[in-house]
C-alpha cells in the first residue's frame, strides 16, 4: 500500500521568489538556511524536501530571475530598428532597473553573483554560463549589425560586446552602491558616445 505524503503547506512559486530576492540581496554566501526559511515562510524540513539544497535553491532562484527579472533588460536588445538603438535601449533598460526599488534590491543578480571562488563549483560554473550567454546575446545583435552595414567591417564584434557587457556589469555594481538613475544615465550616455562612428 502507497504511503501518501503530507500535502505541501506553502505556494512553491512563491517560496522561490521569496528566496531569489534574499539570494539577490545577500549573495550565496552571506544568506542563511535561517534568512531563507525566514523570507520563505517555511522550516528547514519543508525546504530541503521541495528543494533539495541550499545550492539546489539557489541555481533554482537564478533560473527564476532569468526567466522574470532578466528579460526586461536583455529583451531590449531586439528593441530597435538598428543596432545602436538597441543597445542604448537596453542600457535605459538597465537605468530604470538597476537601482533599488520597493520591489527589488539594486543592481542584477547576475551580474553581482558567484565572482569569488568561495562558492561551490556548480554556483560558479552555473553563473559563468549565464554571464555568457548575455555576452552572446549581444554579440550576436553586433554581428549581425556589420551583415547590415550598421557598424564598418572592421568592427570587432568581441571587444564591442565585452565593452557593453561590461558597462552593464558596472552599472549593476554602482547601483547595488547606491547609484542614482540619474548617474547610471550618465554612465549610459557616455558609453553610447563610444559607439563606432558617433
Amino acid at each position: 500500500m502507497a504511503v501518501i505524503g503530507r500535502p505541501r503547506e506553502f505556494d512553491r512559486d512563491e517560496a522561490l521568489k521569496a528566496a531569489m530576492l534574499v539570494f539577490w540581496r545577500k549573495g550565496f554566501l552571506a544568506t542563511s538556511m535561517n534568512d531563507l526559511c525566514d523570507a520563505m515562510g517555511i522550516r528547514s524540513p519543508s525546504l530541503y524536501a521541495a528543494f533539495r539544497s541550499k545550492e539546489a535553491l539557489y541555481l533554482e532562484a537564478v533560473e527564476h530571475y532569468a526567466k522574470t527579472i532578466g528579460p526586461s533588460i536583455w529583451d531590449r536588445l531586439t528593441d530597435g530598428p538598428v543596432a545602436h538603438a538597441c543597445v542604448e535601449n537596453f542600457l535605459a533598460a538597465a537605468v530604470e532597473s538597476l537601482p533599488e526599488c520597493d520591489l527589488t534590491p539594486a543592481g542584477c543578480m547576475v551580474a553581482l553573483a558567484a565572482v569569488g571562488d568561495e562558492c561551490p563549483g556548480a554556483v560558479m560554473d552555473a553563473m559563468r554560463e549565464v554571464r555568457r550567454h548575455c555576452l552572446e546575446m549581444l554579440r550576436s545583435r553586433l554581428s549581425d549589425a556589420v551583415s547590415a552595414g550598421e557598424l564598418p567591417s572592421s568592427t570587432d564584434v568581441d571587444r564591442l560586446s565585452r565593452f557593453y557587457l561590461g558597462v552593464y556589469q558596472g552599472m549593476a555594481a554602482q547601483a547595488r552602491d547606491g547609484a542614482t538613475s540619474a548617474e547610471l544615465k550618465g554612465v549610459a550616455e557616455t558609453a553610447m558616445a563610444a559607439w563606432p562612428g558617433a
